[in-house]
């Protein structure tokens, strides 16, 4: 399964959000140019608009996932498959978050290994 906050924007969407709605809550959380993004406030960002979602629905509500595939990559085709026939602004928001989510994943990697060698050299020490 493809992260949830993805699996929740693709079945129901951000109802209400349009492009620019969207583009203006991005430049408030991170500034005009992203300057102000970090990968804790990225997840933060993106956790909160899944939490919005999930406080739309009714209590007891539960979450289906509707999934033929039974591998990731046939997931991962099914999703991006689906992007395809969604609305523009729809398909470039849950791209945008996804495309983020994963980036900073990547850059928090990042941290993680560089900080770990010089904790690693501290114990050599």
């Amino acid at each position: 399964m493809l992260y949830s906050y993805v699996e929740t924007l693709v079945r129901r969407g951000l109802r209400g959000v349009d492009l620019d709605t969207f583009k203006q809550l991005v430049y408030r959380e991170f500034g005009d140019r992203l300057e102000h993004a970090t990968p804790a406030n990225v997840r933060e960002f993106l956790d909160r608009l899944q939490m919005q979602e999930v406080s739309r629905r009714l209590p007891g509500e539960r979450f289906e996932i509707h999934e033929t595939g039974t591998t990731y990559e046939e997931i991962i085709k099914d999703f991006f498959a689906r992007v395809l026939e969604m609305p523009r602004d729809d398909a470039i928001i849950l791209l945008w978050t996804l495309a983020i989510d994963l980036a900073f994943a990547a850059v928090e990697h990042q941290y993680a290994e560089y900080f770990a060698s010089l904790f690693r050299d501290l114990d050599r020490a």
